[in-house]
């Protein structure tokens, strides 16, 4: 279990992280979600114990970060967002090197590297320098190395960043197959990720934790709205439609494009625990309209967080 308690670090007058705290339980995938500069990569490495920080506890399996950081370095395998390779080195000589560092025993060294061969896919560079690698082999190979000593929690932060829509795919499978034997922590901007591969997400803003639950609560509107999707024919004028529209009690109305004639389209946003169904179909009804369509949408786990993250 990992456990952050009241978590500060500041740079001079600037604080980056501000009095936050979460746990993080065995054999959970969490995304940690935040815009630039929100506070997740100083998180993580005051998690990794690559800082430390100003003020707070960070707690992985009961050891402190501050006292017992050897211990916890063994348990953690991270990836950060720029991977620290060796471009002179060949693949083997960089993760024998790793293991070395990592005081891996010999007799396990040989068996393990073949096992980071088969799981991340590198058998057809083992043998190439890294400078001469594609960015995708690149990332397969810092993943090797955050991995190569078989950590109990793996931290990746922004793992597919300039990767092409194919390596991301490639990428994004080795994150899930992973997933399913390690604690993992996914850093990123790239919701899809978060959706696809995450149980759990928490979303930073400003250095404090604004939302914390699993993509499809914070999708259901947990900490935000509902929309529904209309199409209405009428003879009226569109802006006198979407004006009655909006004069339903806490409905926010946005104009959409409609693909006729004579069709007004509408989003129609409104609280969480507010339906306006049955309000939109009497309105229609009695002002002799016609509802060619009426669709609810969930709000999407973009929307939350552009919600809970856009500039004051």
């Amino acid at each position: 279990m990992i456990r952050v308690q009241d978590l500060t670090k500041t740079y001079g007058e600037q604080r980056a992280i501000d009095a936050i705290s979460f746990e993080i339980e065995a054999g959970e995938i969490l995304g940690f979600l935040g815009p630039n500069g929100a506070g997740k990569t100083t998180t993580m490495k005051i998690i990794t114990c690559f800082m430390p920080a100003t003020s707070g506890k960070v707690e992985i399996d009961g050891l402190d970060v501050f006292d017992h950081s050897l211990e916890i370095r063994r348990k953690i395998g991270y990836l950060p967002e720029t991977t620290p390779l060796y471009p002179e080195m060949n693949v083997t000589e960089y993760l024998g090197f790793i293991q070395v560092l990592r005081k891996m025993p010999q007799s396990r060294r040989r068996s393990r590297l073949q096992e980071m061969v088969e799981l991340c896919g590198l058998g057809e560079v083992m043998h190439k320098d890294i400078g001469e690698l594609s960015k995708g082999y690149r990332q397969r190979v810092g993943l090797a190395q955050a991995i190569i000593h078989d950590p109990e929690i793996l931290i990746l932060d922004e793992p597919t960043i300039g990767l092409d829509p194919n390596q991301v795919v490639e990428i994004r499978q080795l994150i899930s197959t992973l997933g399913e034997r390690k604690t993992l922590i996914l850093c990123t901007h790239i919701l899809s990720e978060v959706e696809a591969a995450c149980n759990r997400v928490l979303i930073i803003n400003r250095g404090k934790i604004v939302a914390d639950g699993t993509p499809q609560t914070l999708r259901a509107g947990l900490h935000g709205k509902q929309r529904l999707l209309v199409q209405i024919r009428a003879a009226a004028d569109p802006a006198a439609v979407t004006r009655k529209l909006g004069d339903l009690p806490g409905a926010e109305i946005a104009a959409r494009p409609a693909m006729e004639a004579g069709v007004v389209g509408a989003e129609i946003t409104s609280n969480k625990d507010q339906d306006l169904r049955e309000q939109v179909f009497r309105l229609v009804a009695d002002a002799g309209w016609v509802l060619l369509e009426m669709r609810r949408e969930i709000q999407s786990l973009e929307d939350v967080f552009r919600d809970l993250t856009r500039a004051a």
